[in-house]
């Protein structure tokens, strides 16, 4: 492994991760790449090279932000998915598992191909003929003020009915604790290969979420009496204000290749984070996820039975 490309977060502060990691790399004689656009951010020892090179020229990437910034990362390298590490900077991320101060070890464990890979799925589309991909989801949604998104399911070619509602979603597995949720829809284990629609406030027409085979293809293709209607990729405005054409959807799979250094423990951690989402959560795995002398100091604190 000899190059590294990071991939920053458009806004946050990433001077201390990127000083960690710049020392690491000088010591460890590794190469380091950023895009030409984010060069200002970075000290002149970490080459700037264009944008859709970093993932081509990367032997790894680091992805320094939170889920969106990993999201981003995955989709550069879709031609040619390249290992993605997450540093955390977010405030509820599912996909980043390192913290900063792990960071040193981390990195060596990355060298020394001491970690595992996760694959993701992602949705590949066609929106009125450009393609865009979605590790996510990709979503049509409403123009405030403007009505309703009005559009036709079809599922390899057969008509099934229409939505109307304020958006309809499309989600992969690991996009199901996303939009998907916050519009009422089911969360899918990571581990299962399946796509979930979501209307989001429907007015008519299929209320329920529907959850589909990766194999079939599906259709959204809006209606004479739809609203204009905005594309959001990941939670990206990809088209604004659509009036007419469809979006077609297929399921790859091992789109993206995730590190993971401690699965079971970034496993406990998402079941924490999701307790934040209403799931119920037992006192004793919460305990579970204490450090292990607070643990021990719990435990000695709860009185014996009688």
């Amino acid at each position: 492994m000899s190059g590294l490309g990071l991939v920053l977060h458009p806004t946050r502060d990433v001077t201390e991760v990127v000083g960690i990691i710049e020392r690491w790399a000088k010591r460890h004689h590794k190469t380091l790449m950023v895009r030409e656009e984010d060069q200002h951010r970075v000290s002149s020892c970490i080459v700037p090279v264009p944008a859709d090179e970093v993932a081509a020229r990367a032997d790894a990437l680091i992805s320094i932000g939170g889920d969106g910034t990993m999201l981003g990362a995955l989709r550069s390298a879709i031609h040619d998915p390249k290992p993605v590490l997450g540093v955390h900077l977010g405030h509820l991320g599912f996909l980043v598992e390192i913290e900063p101060p792990e960071l040193p070890d981390a990195l060596s464990r990355l060298l020394s191909k001491d970690f595992t890979i996760e694959s993701h799925a992602c949705l590949a589309c066609d929106v009125c003929g450009d393609d865009v991909v979605a590790f996510n989801d990709i979503a049509l949604v409403r123009q405030p003020g403007s009505g309703f998104v009005s559009v036709t399911l079809a599922i390899d070619g057969q008509q099934y009915g229409y939505y109307r509602s304020d958006a309809v979603v499309v989600s992969t597995p690991i996009g199901s604790t996303a939009y998907s949720y916050a519009a009422g829809g089911p969360l899918i284990s990571p581990a299962a290969d399946s796509v979930v629609i979501t209307p989001s406030a429907p007015m008519a027409g299929i209320s329920r979420s529907v959850v589909l085979s990766p194999d079939e293809n599906i259709r959204l293709e809006l209606r004479p009496d739809s609203s204009p209607v905005v594309v959001e990729m990941d939670g990206l405005v990809f088209r604004d204000a659509a009036t007419e054409g469809a979006v077609d959807i297929t399921y790859r799979r091992k789109a993206g290749l995730v590190v993971r250094f401690d699965p079971l423990r970034y496993q406990e951690r998402n079941q924490l984070k999701m307790t934040l989402l209403d799931l119920p959560f037992l006192p004793e795995q919460l305990r579970e996820l204490l450090p292990e002398e607070l643990r021990r100091r719990a435990q000695q604190e709860i009185p014996p039975p009688c």
